[in-house]
This record gives structure tokens, sequence and C-alpha cells, in this order.
């Protein structure tokens, strides 16, 4: 039953997790994205040390209405909570959570959370706040498609409401109206589930650190790039960071065992590590040298947090996708900064060959191609085709 009112109330927008339970208890990091990405919600300084957002009306009324999110949904019986929020000047981040099991889901909250938000920026400019208003109000355009200033027409004593066009009719609507006429966000929204209490304090963090982020990115656009394809040897990848780390000319692979095959010992506390390890550094010192690992062993773990907290380059490949408004957590954030970081998420990693006759949409073989495409990219002397995002 669960699964049919899940299909049936959440076909208006796009979670990143379908299997999950959007009804239950859990806590969720929202974005969404204004229309075109539009910068109607305010100005962004340029002191990252001193990151500063000056909120437009709009912005300000934006964040009004995600504070006021328990007090209407507890008008429905639905006991939810809200942590930490911020505007940016083209979209926003908040952090809910759901505190008891719900008959809505957190789309329901959010297409309200969307909607109030469309109806003030309507009142705003001037237009009837409502898709309850009739579409005659908006077509009287002669140079409007036949069928829209037809429906105006015969609408027009009683008035045809907007919310009884078909879906495909009312995004070539939207497409026609001036852009004050149009809903303020974009049709989906994203979501991320957290994890543990761990994860929940990083998401906060993120929503209160997104203001220095986004100054930085601008600041440093080289070493800050984001690009969803990037063709590097006979795969493609998402990219995020300083790409000129591809052109390094020495790369070396970290790749490490997690238990020594002769002593069954931890690898990272064997004598082989610490020889190793001390040939990783050396090379690093001694110039022109980027570490390559998805750093997913102990010792290859302990590597690349070395490299980021020494600011050492370092191309890090994660099995977690790059999408258009993906961004690493602070640490990873800030050496990409510095320009030290370069992070590469490969496309169809589970569509790759089975390792060992392992499914490759299991860890065992994910972690065993991780390091495959780590060795290509070591070996790669060419040029990367990069399309930009």
């Amino acid at each position: 039953m669960m699964n049919e009112k899940l299909i049936m109330k959440t076909t208006s927008y796009r979670p990143r997790n379908p299997g999950h339970d959007y009804y239950g208890i859990g806590t969720y990091l929202i974005t969404l994205v204004v229309r075109g990405r539009e910068a109607l919600f305010g100005r962004l300084g340029n002191n990252a040390a001193h990151p500063e957002m000056q909120l437009s009306p709009l912005g300000e009324a934006v964040q009004q209405a995600w504070k006021q999110i328990p007090e209407r949904q507890a008008e429905h019986g639905n006991r939810v909570a809200v942590h930490a929020c911020v505007c940016m000047p083209d979209h926003f981040h908040g952090v809910i959570e759901v505190l008891e099991p719900m008959e809505w889901s957190l789309g329901d909250i959010m297409q309200g959370m969307k909607t109030a938000c469309t109806q003030r920026w309507w009142q705003m400019n001037g237009v009837p706040a409502s898709i309850d208003r009739p579409n005659s109000v908006d077509c009287c355009n002669a140079n409007l498609p036949k069928w829209l200033r037809e429906k105006a027409a015969i609408y027009r004593s009683d008035g045809e409401l907007i919310r009884h066009l078909s879906k495909k009719q009312r995004l070539q609507y939207y497409a026609l109206v001036p852009r004050q006429q149009r809903p303020l966000f974009d049709d989906n929204y994203d979501d991320t589930v957290c994890l543990d209490s761990r994860h929940r304090e990083a998401m906060i963090a993120y929503v209160h650190d997104n203001p220095r982020r986004a100054i930085l990115r601008r600041t440093l656009p080289d070493v800050m790039q984001r690009c969803l394809h990037v063709r590097i040897g006979d795969h493609s990848y998402g990219a995020f960071g300083n790409l000129f780390l591809l052109r390094w000319a020495n790369k070396v692979q970290v790749q490490c065992h997690r238990k020594h095959p002769a002593s069954g010992q931890p690898y990272e506390e064997t004598p082989d590590y610490a020889y190793q390890h001390g040939q990783w550094v050396a090379a690093i010192l001694g110039g022109a040298t980027v570490i390559v690992t998805p750093g997913i062993s102990r010792g290859e773990l302990l590597m690349k947090n070395e490299c980021l907290e020494n600011g050492y380059p370092l191309i890090h490949i994660q099995k977690d996708p790059i999408g258009p408004y993906w961004k690493p957590e602070r640490q990873r954030f800030d050496a990409c900064a510095n320009g030290s970081l370069l992070v590469l998420a490969p496309w169809e990693l589970d569509k790759m060959d089975a390792v060992a006759g392992v499914p490759s949409d299991t860890d065992y073989s994910r972690f065993h191609n991780l390091n495959n495409l780590a060795a290509e990219i070591c070996n790669f002397s060419g040029n990367a085709k990069i399309i930009r995002n």
C-alpha cells in the first residue's frame, strides 16, 4: 500500500532515492532552484572571510515561508521541524526533519512551500496569486497559439483555470507568458536523505557554509570547475576541481590491499606500507607529482587524507555521481579552492565489467573498477576531452 501511495503522490517531482519512504521519519537537505537560475533572492558579497547575502524582499519571503513550515504542517496533523536554511541568489537550501510518520509525503510539503513562495512572487508582480486565476488574464496576445487564444475566448466570462491545462499545454503556456507570470521555482527539487547524526550536522554546516563556498567558486573559477562530461582514455567522468591536474607529467597511483597478502596484517601497519608511503611522499615533495586514488582501503584512505591535510596534489576518484548541483564536503571543497584537488566520478560505474565473477554493481567490483580507472588515469598522457557545464 505504501508503494502505491508513493507512486500516486510523488509523480510531480524526482526524489534522489526512489525507494525511500518519504512518508516516514527522516531528515533531508532540500535544494530548490529558481526557474532559469535567475538571481531573484538577493546579492552575494565578495569577501569569503566574511560571506554575506543581502536578501531581496522575495528572498526574505522565501526564508519566512520555510520557517513557517512546522506551524502550517501542524494544522494538517504533520510534525516536522526545520533546522537551517539559506537563500542564495538563484537557489535555496534548507534542512527539514520529519518527526513522525505522516499521511502526507515530503513531496507534498515541498510543493506547499513552492506554491506559497510562487504566490508571494506573483503578488509582488501584481499577478493574481493563484493557478486558479483564469488564463484569459494572461492570454490576450494575438501572437499566442490558436489553442490558447481559443481557450481564453471560450472561457473569457467564467475563466478557464490555468490548473485545467494539460501538463504539456502548461509548459507551452509558461514559455509564452512573461516571466513574472510563471512559477518561481523549477518543477522539481533535490533532496539528500540524512544517514545518521553526524551526517545531519554536516548537512547543517553545509547550509551555513554555502555563501562562502559560492564566493570561492566565483572568485576562483579555474580551480573550482564543474564539468559533467570529461573524457579520459576509454571512460567518461563528472568532475569538480582543478582540471589542470590531469596534465601533470607524473601521476602516481596509491593502491593498497586491506591486509598484507603474506602476513595477513592490516596493510597500513606493515613495513611494506611504510616503505611505499615514503616513496609517495618523496615523489610529491620532489615536484610535478599527483597522487591518484579512490581512497577505499585503509592505506589508500590514510594517503588521501594526508594529501588533503597538507595540500598535496590529489585526484580522488569516487563512486558517487557528480551532478549539476553536486559539491564536495568542506575539506575537499577547500582543497579544490587551493587548487590541489580534482574529484572525478565515472559514468556508469555499475555497468563496468564484473570482477572475479562478482557482479559489477557490488561494492567489491566497484572498488576494483575504481582502482582500474586510477591506473588508466595515471597512464593517460593525452588531452582530456571536456564539455563545459
